[in-house]
């Protein structure tokens, strides 16, 4: 099977780089994903979710807003942030969209303070949403396991 080189790059760290099957991205046009011989794209993208396919493995990640390059089976991803479900603090990320409210309550803001406030409160949604999805599917396996557990030594 075709695969696809792939790199997530934020201005801190290479978050990740490896052979792929498949990556979902959001856009400001809605989610699109890429598979191997896609045509080549250059797209803005959308705080929200990222989803990379690699053999039977699903990973999920929680993005910012950035770009993607889609060249012939090479996709590089430039985005503000991006963190892999399990490094998300739902606690942190619900403290900082409080906090973003906040400021949009109790202070008169020009336009471009307003985008800036309202990126904040998009990135800590997309955040918390990748977050939880991945507890309840974490949860979710560790229930199937335990079943299936219990079954084995039933027989």
């Amino acid at each position: 099977m075709a695969k696809i080189d792939f790199e997530i790059v934020t201005p801190e760290r290479v978050v990740y780089s490896d052979e792929i099957e498949r990556v979902s991205l959001p856009t400001p046009q809605g989610e699109i994903t890429i598979l191997p011989h896609h045509i080549p794209l250059i797209s803005a993208l959308s705080a929200g979710e990222l989803k990379v396919a690699k053999g039977n493995e699903e990973i999920i990640m929680a993005i910012s807003s950035g770009y993607v390059e889609v060249r012939p089976n090479k996709v590089i991803v430039l985005a503000d942030t991006a963190e892999r479900a399990e490094e998300i603090d739902i606690a942190r990320a619900e403290k900082a969209r409080k906090k973003a409210e906040e400021l949009l309550k109790t202070r008169r803001t020009d336009q471009k303070e307003f985008a800036a406030v309202m990126s904040v409160i998009e990135k800590e949604l997309a955040r918390m949403k990748v977050a939880e999805k991945h507890r309840s599917r974490r949860a979710h396996r560790a229930i199937q396991e335990e079943e299936f557990k219990k079954q084995q030594t039933e027989n």
